[in-house]
């Protein structure tokens, strides 16, 4: 009997990095992307930062005001959340990740698992090769990277992309 091998697909910084696609300019820099009440200009919380910005100790759920002090002297980008742009990159993503699996479930805008055990014939090894050209082709066709976990369930495949964590 084959091992199972499911696979959990992260979208490092997901909407910070759709952000870095969009205008390449951003990267190296720090940038936020945050919900915004309206009640004043800097009301509101941070949905993702990227991993500059996560150097100033700005992550997600701190309120803006709190990452704009933070990131005070920097040459640090604040945006609202696009949606519409995001749900596309995602898509296209998604699309991709669907062909190299028997089993796909997205469970958010950013997360995916893949159940691989009849691809890889249950044997680690080539999950890892597996990943490798997932990886490859995501970069080249849609320019976002995304870290992978590998076991053979969910929670360990999650417990795997999160201690892995960037690309």
């Amino acid at each position: 009997m084959e091992s199972r091998v499911v696979m959990l697909a992260d979208f490092d910084y997901f909407f910070a990095q759709c952000e870095e696609l969009r205008n390449p300019a951003l990267k190296g820099k720090p940038v936020v992307v945050g919900v915004y009440s309206g009640r004043t200009e800097n009301s509101g919380a941070v949905s993702t930062a990227n991993y500059v910005a996560r150097e100033y100790r700005v992550k997600s759920g701190i309120p803006l005001h709190l990452a704009k002090r933070r990131l005070e002297g920097t040459e640090a980008t604040f945006l609202p959340v696009d949606a519409a742009f995001y749900e596309l990159i995602s898509d296209k993503i998604m699309q991709r990740l669907r062909g190299y699996a028997e089993s796909f479930e997205q469970t958010s805008i950013d997360e995916a698992y893949l159940d691989v055990t009849s691809k890889v014939h249950g044997i680690y090894e080539a999950a890892r090769d597996l990943v490798k050209k997932m990886k490859k082709e995501v970069k080249k066709t849609v320019g976002i990277t995304f870290s992978v976990g590998v076991g053979p369930n969910k929670l360990v495949a999650k417990i795997a992309a999160d201690s892995h964590k960037p690309d």
